[in-house]
């Protein structure tokens, strides 16, 4: 089977889908791996590289795929009314395998089944614990958790760590991390490594212990209402009102003496949940620099900008850059193209080296989201019609009303 890897497209992006490794494991597993000329240039990957290791170098993107049964990227492909269309040289039945976005992007989804193209979304990969080494939202938020605070640590006018010094004490670095998942985890081990004093919030209880067992100290509003505010898959749960009411008090308590803060809290499939209000940020000391990790998702902070560093009034930096992963591509790439070749294990048939596709393994059915022409994945597919009642007839000689 014919394994193709295109130059990513999208802006900010810099990752690709197959390092030198994890090629040489393909080749190994029986398949054909090409690659597109200059794929991995931007992640340190070089063609010289990917050919020692086994993979052919096709000119462009049409010749990389060309009669391929099986394509691997990092994000969605282009669809032609973004300017490159990029499913043009997929043929029907091709599988793709990527980070789809596929439940904010339903339109795209609609074009990869009329495409008849079969698509699997790593995002949705189910939080079980033989889906660990495919988790590519937990590879690559460690990432940037650690690479938002080297940003942070970047953009601020002063040490982390304190100092003593002959000429006098520097103090150390106040961080608050605003959401204790991977990333916000990852971004209190390396604020704390770098010397700051750290504190974390967190709707879920359980990131309590978490948070502690790194050194830092745990912002809590409601240890009871904590409780609940875990979804089965480990995600944080939307708050009452009432609670988040509490939480923003609690909250512009602490950023008053922050000095930097990290935001990396998400809902799965929806919007990021303003946690750093403008007025906030009004009481913040000047030169403090805000890094938010959820700005591609609507952001946490109040007046950032995607892909861009805004300074307020009173002198607070909001840092929004986009796709943190990416700038920190080689790293990134090469642990994507590690859980992609874990995924490959389940959808590649040992004996005949070809696509093969089990709905009675959860991990791929979890992340199966078009075959066939058709949408199958349980939360994009059409809802079956619900029945209506009959309407009521009317009776006739030989049938009596009721």
């Amino acid at each position: 089977m014919k394994v193709a890897i295109t130059k990513e497209t999208r802006a900010h992006e810099k990752r690709v889908a197959a390092s030198p490794e994890t090629v040489k494991k393909m080749i190994a597993l029986g398949l054909e791996v090409v690659i597109e000329k200059d794929a991995g240039t931007a992640a340190a990957f070089t063609d010289a590289a990917y050919e020692a290791a086994g993979a052919r170098i096709a000119a462009d993107a049409a010749a990389a795929t060309d009669g391929a049964e099986l394509v691997l990227k990092v994000q969605r492909p282009q669809l032609a009314a973004e300017g490159v269309d990029e499913l043009a040289g997929l043929k029907p039945g091709t599988a793709l395998v990527a980070i789809l976005g596929a439940l904010q992007n339903r339109a795209d989804v609609e074009a990869y089944a009329k495409a008849g193209i079969t698509t699997f979304a790593m995002e949705l990969i189910p939080r079980i614990t033989r889906a660990q080494s495919m988790d590519v939202l937990s590879s690559q938020a460690n990432l940037a958790g650690y690479k938002a605070v080297v940003e942070a640590a970047t953009e601020y006018g002063h040490a982390f760590p304190m100092m003593m010094t002959a000429a006098g004490t520097i103090p150390p670095a106040r961080v608050t991390v605003m959401g204790a998942g991977v990333a916000g985890l990852q971004a209190i081990a390396t604020a704390r490594r770098l010397g700051a004093i750290v504190s974390a919030f967190d709707v879920r209880a359980a990131a309590k212990e978490q948070v502690e067992s790194l050194g830092a100290s745990f912002i809590e509003v409601d240890p009871e209402a904590a409780k609940a505010a875990e979804t089965a898959a480990g995600y944080a749960k939307e708050m009452s009102e009432d609670y988040q009411r509490r939480q923003r008090e609690k909250i512009h308590e602490v950023l008053k003496k922050a000095d930097l803060v990290i935001c990396t809290a998400l809902i799965p499939g929806k919007k990021a949940p303003v946690l750093v209000t403008k007025e906030m940020i009004a009481d913040m000391k000047p030169g403090s620099v805000i890094v938010d990790l959820a700005i591609e998702n609507g952001g946490n902070a109040e007046g950032g900008k995607l892909g861009k560093t805004v300074t307020t009034p009173n002198g607070v930096k909001l840092v929004g850059h986009a796709n943190m992963p990416s700038r920190i591509a080689a790293d990134a790439s090469a642990l994507y193209a590690k859980n992609l070749l874990n995924f490959l294990a389940l959808i590649v048939d040992k004996e005949t080296k070809g696509l093969k596709i089990d709905l009675a393994d959860d991990i791929v059915k979890g992340t199966l989201v078009t075959r066939d022409g058709q949408i199958v994945h349980p939360a994009l597919a059409p809802a079956e019609p619900v029945p209506s009642e009959p309407a009521p007839v009317e009776p006739t000689p030989s049938q009596p009303a009721a």
